[in-house]
């Protein structure tokens, strides 16, 4: 693995701006020095992997699946715990009848989102995940984010299905498991876990996961019609709600709350009023609700995961993506409004929504079918999540990013057991000591990153000179590093200013150029900072940590700043290669798409910022402890171990679907 062009640059401007400071203040000697090793470093975190022909990556895959399968695949591993679990939890204690707004808008983002990693799909003539995308384009320390960051979605999506399965089979035996655990344990438990271990979440994750060591393969088929049950028995919900749904439970007041509190019948389960109406705990509650409500769309990137039996997947992942999410956007908007219309906000049941709801509606015999199927559905994204855990962390291992033991097969049954073992180990512990709620906010913020990463990707990729993946570039455009240390920093006239002003107003190609490329890097990263500041202050501004006039002044040249680079990029070659799937309103959508992730992400609690923090502290750790030391581009002689033909599409040998 070799820098090209666009990965060269991309350390230049690094390090270049530190070559020119050291310039003024050390001596030349050091200076170079100090530039040289910055420049090797930088070298190491934007090398790429270099794609295999699709002939030798692929062999032996049956090319079988449509737009309708992988569609299917994608509902499945999405409709789980965020439709049955969270959507309860959200209405209760955060938002009240506004989660439908919720809903709209992180269905929005999520959107956004989606379309940027349509074009970063179509642009990569591979199927794979966004870990794959991100190290043939971007490099390695960008992949390695996202491939730390997609593990955590993946770990906590498996550890949330299972938490939500054993609170569905809690409330349809009724209520006797978490009754005795909470009896026994809950004195002992520290604040910032769980009220009780869930031991039963623990042991189905072990359970599946001693069942995936001994060789369970997933099956295309059967996820089909899950995916299928799963939308019926939800559209089913969603009609039956607009028919015995309440208006009046869009508009409640404090004489509706006493009422109910007043009622002989199950009042211990009341959830909060707050100020009552649509709104009940007011934009913020909006907003968190809206932070916490992304967690239900993430599960779209098994499409790209397990795309490989695509028979077009550059045209067919991006379309089953974009329908995918679109797909789920209608039924959680539309299941959240049948939902609060049944019953009022405050009465709903987290821990057994549909079932408590047709109850309250007059409809008690659907209770136990209701939660048997739920439990179905429960199943079958739980199985969905946890097959492409495994390929994403099976992938990074033979790349040399993870440790190498986590690539190694097992001869008898033709799988990654080490990977098993450990990633449903740390999704067993984090069953049995988290509250699904937590597991959802910190699942969100790490979904949030990668969607901002993704973006910013799809971004500066569309500016950049048009590159051979599967070949390294050659050795004509690389810097000679000691020319570019040894230069001293001179003052530049001004006409030299007028003629950088100029090229970055009236680029003199109409193709990008290494140099227009480099140019959007730099503005990219910039707009990134600005948009991180704008969303910090207008998140303490929402929250009323301060005000006044001197914070809208900020706001208002951060705006201006923002508009003026931003006109920069636009005005730049874009890269004219034909694509399947190419974002109209461009560069807007992404940097729209940016803003909204960092902003939601600025609404997560502490608790969760300092989980987050702990599990990208480790990442760090790992990475620049062992990743940058031994990956596949460390060596540029070593290539993919020849044994694995099926390492850059994601998937583990012999985890065929059937």
């Amino acid at each position: 693995v070799e820098l090209d062009s666009q990965g060269q640059g991309q350390a230049d401007i690094l390090d270049g701006l530190l070559c020119c400071f050291l310039s003024r203040s050390e001596p030349p000697r050091f200076s170079r020095m100090l530039c040289q090793d910055v420049h090797q470093f930088g070298q190491k975190l934007v090398r790429r992997r270099r794609l295999e022909p699709r002939e030798e990556s692929e062999r032996g895959r049956a090319h079988c699946l449509n737009t309708v399968d992988l569609t299917a695949l994608g509902v499945s591993g999405t409709l789980g715990a965020g439709v049955y679990i969270v959507v309860g939890e959200v209405a209760v204690y955060e938002a009240g009848p506004a989660i439908v707004i919720c809903f709209l808008l992180a269905g929005l983002s999520t959107l956004l989102s989606g379309l940027c990693y349509a074009e970063l799909v179509a642009r990569v003539p591979r199927s794979g995940s966004a870990y794959l995308y991100s190290y043939v384009t971007m490099g390695e320390l960008c992949a390695f984010i996202i491939g730390w960051n997609l593990i955590l979605s993946f770990v906590i999506g498996t550890a949330s299905e299972a938490k939500a399965w054993s609170i569905a089979f809690d409330s349809l035996i009724g209520n006797h498991i978490s009754q005795a655990f909470q009896g026994t344990f809950s004195p002992y438990m520290p604040y910032s876990l769980a009220r009780h271990p869930d031991f039963f979440a623990l042991l189905l994750v072990l359970l599946l996961t001693g069942l995936l060591v001994l060789g369970l393969q997933e099956s295309v088929m059967l996820n089909k019609v899950f995916a299928f049950l799963n939308l019926a028995i939800l559209i089913f919900i969603i009609v039956s709600g607009f028919i015995k749904g309440d208006l009046h439970n869009w508009n409640l007041t404090e004489q509706d709350y006493t009422l109910n509190t007043s009622a002989p019948t199950d009042t211990s389960s009341l959830g909060p009023l707050g100020a009552g109406g649509f709104t009940p705990f007011g934009i913020e509650g909006i907003l968190h609700g809206i932070a916490t409500c992304v967690y239900a769309f993430d599960g779209f990137d098994v499409i790209a995961t397990t795309g490989v039996e695509a028979r077009n997947p550059q045209l067919s992942i991006p379309i089953s993506i974009v329908v995918t999410i679109f797909i789920c956007f209608l039924v959680y908007v539309g299941g959240s409004a049948a939902l609060t219309l049944m019953v009022p906000y405050y009465q709903i049941h987290p821990e057994s929504l549909l079932p408590q709801a047709f109850l309250g509606v007059g409809w008690g015999p659907l209770r136990c079918v209701l939660a048997a199927l739920t439990i179905c559905a429960l199943s079958s994204s739980l199985l969905g999540t946890m097959f492409p855990m495994f390929r994403v962390i099976y992938t990074m291992a033979e790349d040399g990013l993870l440790f190498r033991r986590l690539a190694q097969i097992h001869a008898r049954t033709r799988t990654a057991i080490w990977t098993i073992l450990a990633s449903g180990s740390l999704a067993a512990v984090m069953a049995l000591l988290l509250e699904l709620t937590d597991l959802a906010d910190l699942m969100s913020t790490g979904t949030l990153l990668d969607y901002s990463l993704v973006a910013f990707s799809a971004l500066v990729l569309r500016y950049q000179p048009e590159q051979n993946l599967s070949q390294n570039e050659t050795a004509e455009e690389e810097i000679d590093i000691p020319q570019l240390e040894a230069r001293p920093l001179q003052s530049v006239p001004e006409a030299e200013n007028s003629r950088i002003l100029k090229t970055l107003w009236f680029p003199p190609s109409t193709i990008p150029t290494r140099k227009s490329g480099r140019i959007v890097y730099g503005c990219a990263f910039l707009l990134v900072l600005l948009l991180m500041v704008l969303s910090l202050i207008l998140a303490l501004l929402t929250s009323r940590v301060f005000s006044g006039l001197s914070v809208y002044m900020t706001v208002a040249v951060l705006l201006l700043l923002i508009i003026g680079v931003t006109v920069i990029i636009w005005r730049q070659p874009q890269n004219p290669s034909p694509l399947h799937c190419k974002v109209l309103c461009w560069p807007i959508l992404p940097l729209v798409s940016i803003f909204v992730n960092v902003y939601l992400m600025m609404q997560m609690n502490t608790r969760t910022w300092v989980q987050f923090g702990l599990w990208m502290g480790i990442g760090s750790a790992v990475y620049f402890g062992f990743g940058i030391r031994h990956s596949l581009g460390e060596n540029d002689d070593q290539q993919p171990p020849a044994s694995s033909p099926h390492m850059l599409d994601g998937n583990i040998p012999g985890d065929e679907s059937s």
